[in-house]
């Protein structure tokens, strides 16, 4: 499957109601916006970072699959989630 970090950005934060904007983006929007192959296998997408008011976005591998992820960008008394695997 090929994909973008901006496209599994767009997701991320639509699942964390995260309104945005993205503040910062590293190393570039380009980064961002190169397309890969996200499935099973070896890491493909260059390493990214994304800063909005309430996140920091960052990619994550579960099983070689490469997909973003998040965490609050300031501390939170309920801790963070478990991400990647089931």
């Amino acid at each position: 499957m090929f994909n973008t970090w901006y496209d599994m950005l767009r997701n991320e934060m639509e699942e964390q109601n995260d309104p945005g904007p993205v503040i910062k983006h590293a190393p570039n929007r380009i980064a961002f916006n190169t397309v890969f192959n996200t499935d099973y296998g070896s890491l493909r997408g260059p390493h990214v970072l994304a800063w909005t008011e309430t996140r920091v976005y960052f990619p994550i591998c579960y099983h070689g699959a490469e997909f973003i992820g998040s965490a609050p960008r300031n501390p939170q008394d309920d801790g963070q989630e478990h991400i990647g695997g089931l």
